[in-house]
């Protein structure tokens, strides 16, 4: 069983509940969506082919704990759940980020899942796949990347329609350059969504790109 992965290096984790910490980020190209701000789209081809267990020694290497698992969309690979429980097996704590399209129901229970639900500015919020929820719990996060007002009023309507709260921890990201931070954290202090504003702290520590990582 072979992968694609387009990027292989040390990083620290730049979303969600771990922000900060020291991970090893594996990027697989490929992704079944065209997300209208998608800001990876480097990752949709190419990249390096690796057997799963060649892959797993690999990570092994970089001597990380946690691991993230991202694209592109890592499903689009069959033989992307046998690297997370493979990674799992080694003792490794995983995150898999995915864009909620595609079935999460194989990702084995002790994976931490970052679910996107894609807004309408996206152009692919037809794609979401509302059944995944019923998949989520524990350590798992939900995704909104917010661009605008519309956006906004979308997730907000989607987090009380379907109680995500009560689900997973709800992460709210602005697109970089089309809406800025503070301005989203204006909108969720005054509706007052029990929700956490997301930065990429990535951007914020290599603005040029992924320059400072150690690969």
């Amino acid at each position: 069983m072979s992968l694609r992965v387009k990027e292989l290096f040390r990083t620290l984790q730049g979303e969600g509940r771990d922000t900060g910490i020291p991970c090893t980020l594996v990027r697989l190209s490929g992704c079944n969506l065209r997300c209208a701000w998608c800001d990876t789209a480097y990752a949709f081809q190419g990249g390096k082919l690796y057997r799963v267990e060649s892959l797993v020694r690999r990570i092994a290497r970089l001597g990380l704990d946690l691991v993230l698992v991202t694209g592109g969309e890592p499903l689009v690979h069959p033989e992307t759940p046998a690297l997370l429980k493979e990674l799992l097996d080694r003792g490794s704590r995983v995150i898999l980020e995915t864009n909620g399209s595609l079935d999460i129901s194989e990702v084995p229970e002790e994976v931490i899942v970052v679910l996107d639900i894609k807004c309408p500015s996206s152009g692919e919020s037809r794609k979401n796949r509302w059944s995944n929820l019923a998949h989520l719990g524990g350590e798992d996060e939900i995704k909104f990347v917010i661009a605008d007002a519309r956006d906004f009023r979308f997730a907000k309507a989607e987090i009380k329609k379907r109680r995500l709260e009560r689900r997973a921890l709800v992460n709210l990201s602005p697109v970089a350059c089309r809406l800025p931070p503070e301005k989203l954290a204006g909108w969720m202090l005054r509706d007052r969504l029990p929700v956490r504003l997301n930065l990429q702290l990535h951007k914020i520590l290599w603005p040029e790109g992924e320059k400072g990582v150690r690969r």
